[in-house]
């Protein structure tokens, strides 16, 4: 038989009373557009090329959208759901040229390949929140968080049932049977009452204050929210079975979604946490598993569908019991995030809008004029609740209306409830359609009016930045390292060990001890958002499970022991995203009053001391932190080659004195060291040969008093050696410093400088003060 005339359908019968039976078929592949040069449109007659057109003009249409969206501030979200509503019935109508192309067959509709690609961007986009979200977090949120999330969701639950009823005896049943309306108005109660985690967590990301007190306060109380809300569905659904399906039904449903709970909990959860124990430190899980775990979720979804449930609910409670970060959490996330997030995603969010009939609103507004007025009414009373309960738990006034507009957010997932709700005709097309528009705009202006309200750098107003120099006699050193490899561990010790030796010198009574905190940073893979971990001897084991994090709380405790009289540690681990690293240091050093951060440079050298590759990541964290950071910072470049061999031995430090307030903070820094009797310190000051004007050169005379308090402190002591430098010129300059650093085994050079006579070009030259 001859393809192309396969594809055309029988014509319908004359007579209304004669049944005709088409063979339900279609074919998926074509022979290209070539197939016939009179209609090349035939190919559309077939699966594939007609989902590959589809997905073309979504991607094309969203592209154009946010082309011009953006300019605005408008999320990307938002161009979804535009392109979405382009692609509706009163624009292009996709569903529509594509409904008939496959087959005169209801079940083989054009649209169907669309909608599984969809539903299927659905199953894997919860599932990967899951697997992200971040476990530990259940076990810091506080009881102020608990009792904002119950507030919020319990009082705006209460006020919207309340209004239930209200005016039912007017409603048209034409519109809607009397008897859905009240379960059409409990829908929009429980969405407007629910304040969902992804979505909440996308929010939070898009506003780029995941690592705020803010954003942790928001995902901690959606976690609340989310859980209260995932009990009330399973009760609302329950009762709603057992009440219009059957008991019989309802029993059924509720056994084998308890069912499935104890096998996530007690089996899945198990052999998921026996993958993490099994795989090897460092290198990835076995595909196996990978794909595994994605057809366990798949399969949690299909069991959850069969059973009456929404269909996401399986894949997310799936992700829940994978452990989050390396190995099977980040190899999930490095394997399926991009896929997901930027075609499924999208794909499914333009199927769900462009079911959307704007006509359908302005036809039957007054039959939907109270659900409009009880979607304002719940907005209100949510805001007012969050609001409320923020001030009984003393945060301030600014934050907790912001955190108040941020739990009426709404996105993804609750698009999810309106489909599904609207497929069970819990709601009319016409309700519908208003949701999806209501929560386009709460999209669209909610993170704008956000970001309007919020600085996160606000907490730095009027901060005075602490340092050494300025440090009152008798005080700690305070100082904060991170740590982003095992290899950064030696080099930060070495210099600690010069740091924190406490003299039998009577003449050094004034000086304190050191407070070291050791910050391990950890990139944010497989896990939602960032979190804090502070590590003791009361932290649960599962917590630093991992064996670097052993081994820098060992190394630490063993340098703490060795200089007990003079040294304090405390350890922490930070898990978050690359760019908002700088984010978590400075926190930490505020809320400690840090007045040093000392950091790796991110540069590798060989054995033989040179220079082999770039960490780009670090050395951008510490581009990004030497803007913003509350304190001192110094950039560790570490050739261990030469300070090995010196362990036991004098060490010899150098200090390139050219002027300012960095010249000026590494002289303090010096200053401690030079309390270590191991320690031989040389100051080099580099002049220009040209007198300055004294009168104007502020920074010169403070400069020399400095300088001068450092030869009377120690004139009489022998590993103190002071010598000027007359250097003409830049390239004078690098061959001075070059010299220099052969001599010493460790270099403290300040960046800033404030010398206008002296020619500092050439210290461009010289890699280890690049960022």
């Amino acid at each position: 038989m001859n393809e192309s005339l396969a594809l055309t359908p029988a014509p319908w019968p004359a007579l209304s009373n004669v049944e005709v039976c088409y063979r339900a078929f279609f074919n998926i592949s074509s022979y290209g557009i070539l197939e016939n040069y009179e209609t090349p449109s035939v190919i559309f007659g077939y699966a594939l090329p007609l989902l590959e057109l589809q997905i073309i003009i979504i991607f094309l249409l969203i592209v154009l959208s946010h082309m011009f969206l953006r300019f605005i501030g408008v999320p990307q979200f938002v161009s979804y759901m535009f392109t979405g509503l382009l692609l509706g019935l009163h624009l292009f109508d996709l569903q529509d040229f594509s409904s008939h192309r496959l087959s005169l067959d209801v079940a083989l509709d054009g649209n169907i390949a669309l909608e599984g690609v969809a539903n299927l961007g659905l199953i894997m986009f919860t599932f990967l929140m899951g697997v992200k979200t971040n476990k530990r977090a259940m076990f810091h949120i506080r009881k102020g968080t608990v009792a904002i999330a119950v507030l919020s969701f319990v009082v705006t639950m209460t006020a919207g049932l309340a209004f239930r009823n209200f005016q039912l005896d007017k409603a048209d049943p034409l519109y809607m049977p009397l008897k859905l309306a009240p379960t059409e108005r409990t829908v929009i109660v429980s969405v407007q009452a629910l304040t969902l985690l992804p979505v909440i967590t996308h929010l939070v990301y898009e506003l780029k204050i995941p690592n705020s007190e803010l954003g942790r306060l928001a995902i901690s109380i959606a976690t609340i929210n989310d859980l209260l809300g995932f009990i009330t569905l399973q009760c609302v659904s329950y009762v709603a079975s057992y009440r219009y399906v059957s008991p019989r039904i309802a029993n059924r449903d509720a056994l084998a979604m308890t069912i499935l709970i104890l096998v996530i909990l007690f089996i899945i959860k198990p052999t998921a946490q026996w993958i993490v124990d099994t795989s090897p430190e460092g290198k990835p899980v076995r595909e196996l598993y990978v794909y595994g775990t994605i057809m366990t979720a798949i399969a949690a979804s299909i069991c959850t569908t069969y059973f009456h449930q929404v269909h996401v609910l399986g894949a997310i409670l799936v992700g829940m019991a994978i452990p989050d970060g390396p190995p099977l959490g980040s190899a999930l996330e490095a394997k399926f995030e991009g896929l997901v997030t930027n075609i499924f995603l999208p794909i499914s969010i333009v199927v769900m809008t462009m079911k959307a009939d704007i006509s359908k609103v302005l036809y039957a507004f007054d039959d939907i004029a109270i659900n409009i007025f009880l979607v304002g009414f719940t907005l209100v009373v949510k805001w007012t609740a969050t609001f409320g309960s923020c001030l009984i738990f003393k945060l301030p006034t600014n934050e907790s209306i912001i955190l108040a507009i941020m739990m009426n957010y709404k996105g993804f997932v609750d698009l999810c409830f309106f489909e599904g709700a609207a497929n069970h005709r819990n709601l009319s097309q016409a309700t519908h359609t208003f949701m999806i528009i209501y929560v386009l705009l709460i999209a669209g202006v909610l993170p704008t009016t956000v970001k309007a309200l919020y600085d996160p750098k606000r907490k730095y107003i009027g901060y005075v930045k602490r340092d050494i120099m300025h440090l009152k006699p008798n005080s700690d050193l305070k100082i904060l390292t991170c740590l982003h490899k095992p290899d950064n561990i030696s080099g930060v010790l070495s210099l600690l060990q010069l740091l924190s030796f406490l003299p039998n010198d009577d003449n050094n009574k004034d000086r304190g001890t050191i407070a070291v905190t050791a910050l391990h940073l950890v990139k944010l893979a497989g896990s939602s958002f960032p979190i804090l971990i502070p590590h003791d001897k009361r932290t649960k084991p599962q917590l630093h499970q991992n064996s670097y994090i052993q081994t820098m709380m060992l190394v630490f405790s063993e340098f703490q022991q060795e200089n007990w009289a003079s040294t304090t540690v405390s350890f922490f681990t930070a898990y978050s995203q690359e760019d908002l690293m700088d984010h978590d240091i400075c926190n930490l050093a505020l809320d400690h009053h840090t007045s040093m951060i000392i950091v790796p440079s991110g540069r590798k050298w060989s054995p033989d001391g040179l220079y082999e590759s770039d960490d780009n990541v670090i050395r951008s964290v510490n581009a990004s932190l030497l803007d913003r950071a509350p304190c001192s910072v110094g950039v560790l470049n570490d050739r261990s080659y030469r300070t090995k061999k010196k362990i036991n031995g004098t060490v010899n430090v150098g200090v390139i004195f050219i002027g300012g307030k960095d010249d000026r903070e590494a002289i303090s820094l010096a200053k401690w060291m030079r309390q270590n009797p191991r320690v031989s310190l040389t100051v080099i000051r580099f002049l220009s040969g040209q007198e300055p004007d004294k009168n104007k050169n502020w920074d010169y005379l403070v400069d020399n008093g400095v300088l001068n308090n450092l030869k009377e402190t120690y004139a009489s002591s022998e590993n103190f050696v002071y010598a000027e430098k007359i250097v003409n010129g830049g390239p004078a300059v690098a061959t001075a410093v070059r010299l220099a650093a052969e001599d010493y085994d460790l270099m403290i050079v300040g960046r800033g400088r404030d010398d206008d006579l002296l020619d500092v070009s050439g210290l461009a030259e010289w890699m280890e003060l690049s960022l």
